[in-house]
């Protein structure tokens, strides 16, 4: 990646990450989440940029009914277009303006993708360079609750019908390398080999990345664009400094410029390739495997080739076996003192990282407010793990490898474990499929171990250059990108790639000294590790308070997410809380499935509360069918609907958006809790829901009002956090909760009450 930022005096057709930091702190002064009035302020200050840049604009704006979430919104796109000279096809640009729904500032998340797009823009216009592709803009509305500004536009907006390719901008930390990822339905050829021929200067990317994203439950606009609209993405992402994603530490101070400057640096060469490309021609019927290497920059060649490679290396193994044997190099009992020696390192360093977190999660129960698992010592721990585990390689080794006449002997298991990965590489995670590569290294440095008794060090070192460059990084990879439980990866990474090492490592004299190196820098991270365990300014620990109202018993409670209370939080809920378990019915949403976990009486608030009327009522032929407006009288942001999971809808709509006859019986009649409908409040608007039973049945519904002003409120009077906390994220918290339930029968009086009047 970059090693810094560039500066804005730099000329004005390439991208400078100084010039791009200006719109991002005016878009990051405060949090901006969905319906704020700080979101409201940067959609048109986007837009005004937008235009100042020339670009054609406009805004897009409508309600979305996303069934497979069950949710409701009403994002506002903010979309700009630069006509192309042959319109036909358009190449898209894309990231998403909306922060978190907790107090997050959003600079990496995702202004650093705004910011990359109007910088590269400024630049491309600057070059006087008129495209034969349309360009079109999309800041996208509501990412962060269901990716439903790009569900807007995908299937909505009549500039979508013209789009081939998109670009993508987002973040997961503050900082690192950026990652290219590819989205596509068919085959991946075409895109790699164009995305080589827009010669980005810092590519950091593997299939082998995408092999795992598709695996996990994490989506982005990119997703929707594949799904919806059949239409292929280039996403980019760093990933680094996890522990402020979604964070008030989002922030313009804290993200890296060089993450910033990587981003740029890949989009405006892209920008200039495609934006007169075929893109038309991007399809393909085939795979390719891709990663990136220092001077190559990219290798890629297609899944076919996979097989026969493994073949290949199979053969040539087998072959140094043999030749081996007839050398008088190889000696089974040397062989079984490797295979011991390696399978026990990967057993006993895969235990020690899985066994290892969880004891230092039983020491640290601080950790577990870090919701995703990566705590703000995180590198520590990983160095500390990952020199542990060299330790107990250089110990093992020291005790079976005597004699440099016994290390070819001893190369045997790492080889034979690497082509059993291979082989499971190309049955289950194919995108792993460049993991051969250092084994033929391997394999090369191998013969030479059988032919000389001690190989040439400088020989063996460049051999084992591959197995470094396309390893190392997954060692850090994995913890950083899915939380420190995947210690055990680092651990077993960290063998596996000591095993292609061997050639090197095998004949070192000091291994015991190494050994014990190795074991005192593993303690010194440890303490390191330690001395950066607890909570501070900089390492703020997340908590919660909410104010929970019941109106129908006309009780009120504190209630918290946090496993454990501090000093402000016990102001408000005491040293001896009530288990929360009982409110975990009517939950808002939380991305790691967190319940509230503590609760205390709290005293009953006058707050004004929602009207709910009844429009219809009425009984057909064959149905019932009844409508009902819920009408917000102060500012909220959210409401959730509650009723019985055996009630079984015949129509079913919300502000106008009936629910697919397909969705309607896979997930709304069969859901497995009560919830029925989450509505992302904007502007105010009220809920309107319609639907029709196939018998006179009284419903009870529950609604859930949430309002995020706790810590503003007039009502109440709420101490301000200490530096050393702030609000967790990944759940609601510092809000104004009030409950309610009504029937529809309820409804239908309350109407012949106010005729009656």
């Amino acid at each position: 990646m970059p090693s810094s930022g560039e500066p804005a005096n730099i000329p004005a057709t390439e991208f400078s990450s100084e010039r791009a930091l200006i719109p991002l702190k005016e878009i990051s002064k405060k949090p901006h989440y969905y319906s704020s009035a700080e979101h409201t302020r940067v959609g048109e200050f986007l837009l005004n940029e937008l235009k100042n840049l020339g670009l054609e604009t406009q805004t897009q704006h409508d309600f979305v009914l996303n069934e497979e979430n069950r949710s409701l919104t009403k994002p506002k796109n903010i979309i700009g277009r630069i006509i192309g000279s042959n319109s036909s096809e358009a190449l898209v640009l894309l990231s998403h303006y909306d922060s978190a729904l907790v107090p997050s500032f959003g600079a990496s998340d995702a202004g650093s993708g705004i910011v990359t797009i109007l910088e590269t823009l400024r630049a491309y216009k600057a070059s006087g360079k008129t495209p034969k592709n349309d360009i079109i803009v999309v800041f996208s509305d509501a990412e962060e609750i269901g990716l439903d500004g790009a569900k807007l536009f995908v299937n909505q907006h009549p500039w979508a019908k013209n789009a081939k390719l998109v670009l993508n901008f987002e973040a997961r930390g503050s900082g690192g390398p950026s990652n290219m990822i590819l989205e596509s339905n068919g085959g991946n050829a075409n895109l790699v080999k164009a995305f080589i021929a827009a010669k980005p200067e810092y590519p950091v990317a593997s299939s082998l990345m995408y092999s795992v994203y598709k695996m996990l439950p994490n989506d982005t606009d990119s997703t929707v664009f594949r799904e919806d609209g059949d239409i292929d993405s280039f996403f980019f992402a760093f990933i680094d400094d996890h522990f402020d994603y979604h964070t008030a530490n989002d922030t313009f101070e804290n993200l890296d410029r060089n993450s910033l400057q990587h981003q740029g640096s890949y989009l405006l060469p892209l920008l200039h390739y495609f934006s007169d490309a075929d893109l038309g021609n991007l399809k393909a019927e085939t795979d390719d495997v891709y990663v990136n290497f220092p001077f190559l920059k990219m290798i890629h060649y297609p899944f076919s080739w996979i097989l026969p490679m493994l073949i290949l290396a199979v053969i040539i193994f087998i072959i140094l076996i043999i030749y081996g044997v007839s050398k008088r190099r190889l000696f089974g009992k040397a062989i079984g003192k490797g295979f011991l020696a390696f399978l026990g390192a990967l057993i006993g360093c895969g235990a020690i990282g899985f066994f290892g977190w969880k004891i230092i999660l039983a020491l640290y129960p601080q950790y577990l407010e870090i919701q995703h698992g990566f705590t703000y010592n995180g590198h520590l721990y990983i160095a500390f793990f990952v020199f542990l585990s060299v330790s107990i390689l250089f110990s093992f080794y020291k005790i079976i490898a005597r004699k440099n006449e016994e290390v070819v002997s001893l190369m045997v298991a790492p080889l034979f474990i690497w082509i059993l990965v291979n082989t499971a590489v190309f049955i289950v995670l194919k995108g792993a499929g460049y993991f051969i590569i250092p084994v033929f290294f391997g394999l090369l440095a191998y013969w030479l171990m059988i032919r000389q008794i001690k190989p040439n060090f400088i020989v063996m070192l460049l051999l084992a250059i591959p197995a470094l460059f396309f390893f190392s990084p997954l060692i850090q990879f994995f913890p950083v990108g899915l939380g420190l439980k995947m210690l055990v990866i680092s651990c077993v990474f960290t063998v596996l790639l000591f095993g292609l090492l061997l050639s090197v490592f095998g004949y070192y004299k000091m291994k015991g000294t190494l050994s014990i190196l190795t074991f005192l820098i593993a303690v010194g991270f440890l303490v390191a590790a330690h001395l950066k365990s607890d909570f501070s300014e900089t390492r703020q620990k997340p908590n919660s308070l909410l104010y929970y109202q019941d109106t129908d018993s006309q009780t009120a409670y504190w209630l918290t997410y946090d496993s454990k209370l501090d000093d402000w939080t016990k102001v408000y809920l005491g040293d001896s809380p009530e288990d929360a378990s009982s409110f975990n019915q009517y939950t808002s949403t939380s991305k790691y499935n967190r319940g509230y976990s503590f609760a205390a009486e709290a005293p009953y608030k006058n707050i004004q509360q929602i009207d709910i009327t009844s429009a219809k009522d009425s009984i057909l032929k064959t149905s019932k069918e009844i409508s009902f407006t819920l009408k917000p009288n102060r500012n909220i942001n959210q409401l959730s609907l509650y009723v019985d999971t055996s009630v079984r809808f015949e129509m079913l709509s919300f502000n106008g958006k009936e629910v697919s006859k397909e969705n309607l019986e896979n997930i709304f009649n069969t859901r497995a809790n009560e919830l029925l409908l989450r509505y992302y409040v904007a502007e105010n608007d009220s809920l309107v829901v319609n639907y029709k039973l196939s018998e006179a049945k009284l419903l009870i519904f529950t609604v859930m009002e949430y309002s995020f002003d706790l810590m503003e409120n007039q009502n109440f009077n709420i101490n301000k956090r200490p530096k050393n906390t702030m609000p967790k994220p990944f759940v609601v918290t510092d809000a104004i909760v009030l409950k309610k339930t009504f029937s529809t029968e309820n409804l239908k009086e309350q109407a012949k009450d106010e005729l009656s009047n």
